[in-house]
């Protein structure tokens, strides 16, 4: 199953990284349907180059016509951002029914901040590290996006009642 073999490889790599995203509501316990994985990486380039041997390991291809190692050059990255408005860098496996992965190029939290403040969960045997419900609050707030506020309201009501 991708998602077992993408957490144990990010594990093995020591990729530090927060899971956002549908996928990071349900492990909270909202459903809700989503195909691909969200992540959140420490953008630095020691961490970046553990993030591309795992990729490289799990065979991922960027999705847009550029080269995987693009994403560890701060200024490749800050002109996508700036000048074509990118949002994540996304990925796929080769496999037509794997999920793309989407890596955050320009989160709105700082990552050393919302890495302190991770929620570690065992899935089947290996650590994963997820965003606080908080900082999934954070990161879903202003998007204008109608399924991101019927998140919003989910983990809310998740905080609220000491439930997560």
């Amino acid at each position: 199953m991708f998602y077992l073999e993408l957490f144990q490889t990010l594990e093995r790599n020591q990729v530090r990284y927060l899971l956002i995203g549908g996928l990071a509501i349900n492990i909270y316990g909202v459903e809700r349907a989503t195909m691909d994985v969200d992540l959140m990486l420490a953008l630095d380039g020691e961490n970046l180059g553990h993030f591309l041997q795992a990729a490289q390991e799990l065979c991922l291809q960027p999705v847009l016509p550029i080269r995987l190692e693009e994403l560890a050059d701060p200024d490749k990255v800050r002109d996508w951002v700036e000048n074509r408005h990118m949002l994540a860098f996304a990925l796929r496996a080769p496999e037509a029914s794997s999920p793309t992965l989407d890596i955050l190029v320009n989160p709105k939290l700082d990552f050393e901040t919302a890495y302190a403040r991770r929620v570690e969960k065992n899935l089947g045997g290996y650590m994963l590290s997820l965003a606080s419900l908080d900082d999934l609050i954070a990161l879903k707030t202003g998007t204008g996006r109608r399924h991101d506020q019927a998140d919003i309201v989910a983990l809310q009501r998740l905080r609220d009642l000491g439930l997560a």
